[in-house]
């Protein structure tokens, strides 16, 4: 026998919280009836819907759960209005202030002519409303129009329900579709694997099973092009995906859902059709998502456009800017390396410069030098606070994180903002300034830019003004961007851009070993004294299940030496296990905030107990509160419900100064940050750097990864793990993996004058011979490098 779906029924007195972006909402409400025993006659409940009335009474599907800390509450999974079923409530209802215009006497008219049940016929037949004399046609829309606002929501909801989807994920697919909701997901619920985040294909395809779409259907042909045309290209970095072997893996997808054989004629059909809706992009057998395409294309042509000024082909006379260098260098106390004066020199007289270089080599210094060298042959200020607010500032620096930016405004003097901020993005896809909209400024300089992917390069160049002069910086043998692209490295290969690549290291004190490490790894090499002990950085010896105990034993002796949580810095490339991020900041809160500490506040949220002191790290952009992924910050306070106004538990966390409030809901934005992946901690550099390398990361292994993780240490670097692991990582590249076509339209739309490319040590044996003689991972070139980074996708995506 069924069991009898349990409700509670009654009217809301007071919304405790309401979330206008997801819905989710707590309120007390008046018991008016209910099939659940020993029900109080005022009840919490909570779920996703929209603002509900006071004066309307409603039916709450769901059960009672009981709040550690809030007592009953009743969780909602869909809910229903209890609509009036006599002629006097009808009339009631409709001439309520809920419905503007109608007065009772309409309302009357309206159910003398349809009845009792006038709410459900205009519902489903909105044309009855034209029979009901004297009632305007403007009313008549507005009333069908509200009645689905608070009446089809519902039948939405219970609708959807029934389809298996829960309130949450019904809420958002009720903001994207509003009332066509149903409709849509009946018709083809393969469209949800496009429009709704979270419905994957296989999620669609079970319900289109149900809904008779099975084999080869159109819809279903078409939904698995399209996912796994994102999903590659979002997990893997792809620009684009070859036909020749995209259409292999469709046919895969859709025979190992169903039991069923898919030609590939089918498949190429339904992609023509895709391309002719504008939802792909075929060029010379290479499949592109639109925006992807356009990206590539549009960089190059304001590539072009900044690299066509004339104005600069001169630039100053040689005798003037020695003058200036030399005065900057009498000034500052320093001499700049013939490379580095080459690059200063480069930068003032060319429109567009790429300066790149390992750590160490300077490119702080020159990037000081460009902007001190511009103000005085430009005659202009550096200060922001001497230009009147007509006046434009002329230096304007960026770079992809906040806290690279942090970074670049100290190394500077000058304001540096994230590249989001620069362009005032607004939460979506689009940005305050474009091409019709440029920013202002006269020279740009990007840091950071190996994290820069292709939808934001090109975001950024269309909205570069005319006269500009741009400088990109970079570590080219860093990870590459966690978006689609690899545009450092396509810029720098096409050789159609002034480029200057620094190699003498000149960063810390003559013979750190942290440095000459990070440039033998660069090289492909490991020193021989690998292990030894050295002042600045060492190597301990530890197996996957040592590596918690050797992190605690090195966390404590720094915290004894003076050093703090904040510079202390654990990285690792794996988030499970028990030497993955989530173990480790376990381990590390336990160590540096935990409950032998002081007693300090603290909120239990899912698996994760946040502290006032902890460190925290943004997973999801938020421009309008000005903090993005990969920030990191720190708890300063925690509110309870009972201490707010919202009546809900609260979390503010500090980012450099900048305070940020997380109501209980929004805690899923950030986590514990004591060790973090090492694709977040680009942009960033620690005091102190601790990088667990065991066999049990060995899918994600790579170069770049190790290279990248050892150049954020600044003073201090402890390797722990097993060597062979690091040698498997350090011989181990992926160059070439990500398919783009940036260079190769470069290298067609741009001559090839444009580049003195200076500093680049040669070498006898190519760096790809090199590697074809010594790595030993030769015939794992299918292990993506790039599994370990899908949390991170993920992240950056939302």
């Amino acid at each position: 026998m069924q069991q009898e779906e349990r409700y509670i029924k009654g009217r809301p007195i007071v919304t405790i919280f309401h979330n206008e972006q997801n819905l989710y909402t707590v309120l007390r409400i008046r018991v008016d009836e209910s099939n659940e025993a020993g029900v109080n006659k005022d009840a919490v409940v909570t779920g996703y819907f929209p603002r509900l009335y006071e004066e309307e009474t409603y039916i709450f599907y769901g059960k009672f759960t009981d709040h550690p800390k809030y007592g009953p509450q009743f969780q909602v999974d869909h809910f229903r209005k209890d609509l009036p079923k006599t002629k006097q409530g009808v009339v009631q209802y409709l001439s309520s202030e809920l419905f503007k215009g109608i007065g009772k006497k309409t309302a009357e008219n309206i159910v003398d002519v349809l009845g009792e049940n006038a709410i459900e016929r205009i519902m489903k037949q909105p044309s009855l409303l034209d029979t009901v004399p004297k009632l305007a046609a403007d009313k008549a829309k507005l009333l069908h129009e509200k009645l689905i606002e608070y009446q089809g929501l519902e039948n939405i909801m219970v609708g959807l329900n029934q389809y298996g989807f829960g309130p949450q994920l019904s809420m958002r697919i009720y903001q994207t579709y509003k009332e066509h909701t149903l409709e849509i997901v009946e018709n083809n619920p393969y469209k949800l694997v496009e429009d709704i985040e979270g419905i994957g294909f296989g999620r669609a395809d079970e319900l289109g099973f149900k809904l008779g779409m099975k084999g080869n259907h159109p819809d279903r042909v078409k939904a698995g092009c399209l996912y796994t045309l994102e999903t590659d290209c979002i997990q893997e970095g792809h620009c684009y995906l070859e036909k020749k072997t995209f259409i292999p893996t469709v046919k895969k997808l859709l025979e190992s859902n169903q039991p069923v054989e898919i030609f590939p004629e089918e498949i190429e059909h339904e992609l023509l059709k895709l391309e002719e809706e504008g939802k792909i992009v075929i060029d010379e057998e290479r499949v592109f998502l639109p925006s992807i395409f356009y990206s590539e294309k549009g960089l190059v042509t304001n590539i072009k456009r900044i690299l066509a000024q004339k104005e600069f082909e001169d630039g100053f006379p040689e005798s003037e800017f020695l003058l200036a260098l030399g005065s900057l260098e009498e000034r500052l106390g320093i001499q700049y390396a013939p490379s580095q004066r080459e690059a200063i020199q480069t930068a003032l007289s060319s429109p567009m410069l790429i300066l790149t270089g390992g750590p160490g080599t300077g490119k702080t210094t020159v990037i000081k030098g460009i902007v001190e060298l511009y103000g005085e042959l430009h005659g202009c200020s550096l200060d922001p606070k001497d230009y009147k607010k007509d006046e434009v500032f002329p230096f304007v620096l960026a770079a992809p994180t906040g806290r690279a930016a942090k970074r670049m405004a100290e190394s500077t003097g000058l304001p540096a903002v994230t590249i989001h901020r620069l362009l005032g993005w607004n939460g979506t896809e689009t940005f305050d300034y474009n091409e019709d909209n440029p920013i202002e400024g006269k020279i740009v300089i990007i840091d950071e830019m190996s994290m820069v992917d292709i939808w934001l390069a090109h975001h950024l160049f269309k909205a570069l003004p005319a006269h500009v002069q741009v400088i990109l910086v970079g570590d080219e043998d860093q990870l590459p961007s966690v978006g689609p692209g690899q545009v450092l490295k396509d810029l720098l290969a096409s050789e159609r851009i002034p480029t200057v690549r620094l190699t003498d290291i000149y960063r810390q004190e003559s013979g750190s070993s942290i440095i000459q490490l990070a440039h033998a790894i660069k090289n492909g090499t490991i020193p021989e004294d690998l292990r030894n002990q050295q002042k600045d950085r060492s190597f301990i010896s530890c197996r996957t299940t040592q590596v918690a105990d050797v992190v605690k034993q090195v966390v404590g002796h720094a915290i004894n030496k003076g050093y703090t949580p904040k510079d202390i810095q654990v990285l690792a490339p794996m988030y499970r296990g028990p030497a993955g991020i989530d173990e480790l900041n376990i381990l590390l809160q336990e160590i540096l905030n935990g409950t032998n500490k002081e007693k300090r506040r603290e909120l239990n949220f899912g698996d994760h107990t946040y502290r006032v002191g902890d460190k925290v790290l943004q997973l999801i952009n938020q421009p309008d509160k000005n903090i993005f992924n990969g920030d990191i910050g720190e708890i300063v306070a925690i509110f309870y419900a009972k201490e707010t106004e919202e009546k809900v538990d609260q979390l503010v966390v500090s980012f450099d100064g900048n305070e940020v409030t997380y109501p209980r809901q929004d805690l899923h934005q950030i986590t514990l940050a004591y060790c973090c992946s090492i694709h977040k901690s680009q942009g960033s550099e620690f005091p102190i750097v601790i990088l667990p390398i065991v066999r049990g990361y060995h899918r994600m292994l790579r170069r770049n990864l190790i290279y990248t993780a050892i150049t954020r240490s600044k003073e201090k670097l402890i390797l722990c793990g097993e060597e062979d692991a690091f040698r498997t990582a350090v011989y181990r590249t992926d160059d070439n993996m990500r398919n783009t076509t940036l260079k190769k339209r470069l290298l067609q739309e741009i001559n090839g004058n444009h580049t003195p490319d200076i500093g680049v040590v040669k070498e006898d044996m190519s760096y790809e011979e090199r590697l074809m003689n010594t790595d030993p991972m030769v015939g794992m070139e299918n292990i993506s490098p790039y599994d370990f980074m899908i949390e991170d996708r993920a992240e950056y995506l939302s």
